[in-house]
């Protein structure tokens, strides 16, 4: 019999590896779960493990695996604390589409360029391509794609080469990813936390510094909504 805040865990690193492929950080279960410390992370981990619900893989760092989950488990994650990017990613070289969307529910989204998911570039304002997105992924309202370039973005699931889909809006919640134009000049793909009267452009990546801006040197230019993966 797990206890609330184990049951909690387990299932937040469940669906974490589950959309992503990795495992999130000590600190964004400890957000997740709304904790002081990352010291109540380790003892919950240690329980879980003792218990056989979670193992960890040896000679990588911050890996995790669920290796059963408690009956009459649910899928959902803890609704407190940090808000997450689950990926929605499509084979970009492969004509899949979802179960339920009929073969032309998709939408023709430029591609506008690079982004950059380490230090912040220029992000390129003309279009050089288009891609096909499924309508299921886009939701209302005017949609980019951006390449990405760097590896800040990892633990969110987001890969150098990757291609984002963006929501264009001008308004983010605290956690959210967005596309951030820093002082009018450099675009960047982070994710965005209010402090005070400052914004925080943090990265998902832990050799990445969190990097604080005034309200006024940070434009928000659209939200991630999607990842399209191409594998060669």
């Amino acid at each position: 019999m797990l206890t609330r805040k184990q049951h909690e865990l387990l299932m937040f690193i469940h669906e974490r590896i589950k959309e992503s492929g990795v495992s999130p950080s000590f600190d964004e279960m400890k957000e997740a779960l709304d904790l002081a410390s990352k010291s109540g992370i380790h003892r919950l981990i240690t329980a879980l493990e003792e218990r056989g619900f979670l193992r960890r893989l040896p000679h990588r760092a911050r890996a995790l695996e669920v290796t059963k989950l408690p009956q009459q488990a649910t899928t959902s994650a803890p609704s407190g604390g940090r808000q997450t990017f689950k990926p929605q990613v499509v084979d970009g070289d492969r004509n899949v589409q979802p179960a339920a969307m009929a073969a032309n529910d998709t939408r023709e989204i430029p591609v506008l360029g690079r982004i950059a998911a380490g230090s912040p570039i220029e992000a390129l304002e003309i279009e050089r391509d288009r891609m096909q997105v499924a309508e299921s992924m886009l939701g209302a309202g005017e949609h980019y794609i951006l390449e990405v370039d760097g590896d800040s973005m990892i633990d969110a699931g987001i890969l150098h080469g990757d291609y984002v889909v963006i929501r264009k809006t001008d308004t983010a919640h605290s956690g959210e990813i967005v596309v951030a134009l820093i002082m009018g000049g450099e675009a960047t793909l982070k994710r965005l936390r209010r402090k005070g009267g400052s914004i925080a452009l943090e990265a998902a990546n832990p050799k990445y510094q969190t990097r604080v801006y005034g309200p006024d040197q940070i434009e928000v230019q659209g939200k991630l909504v999607g990842l399209i993966r191409k594998y060669h």
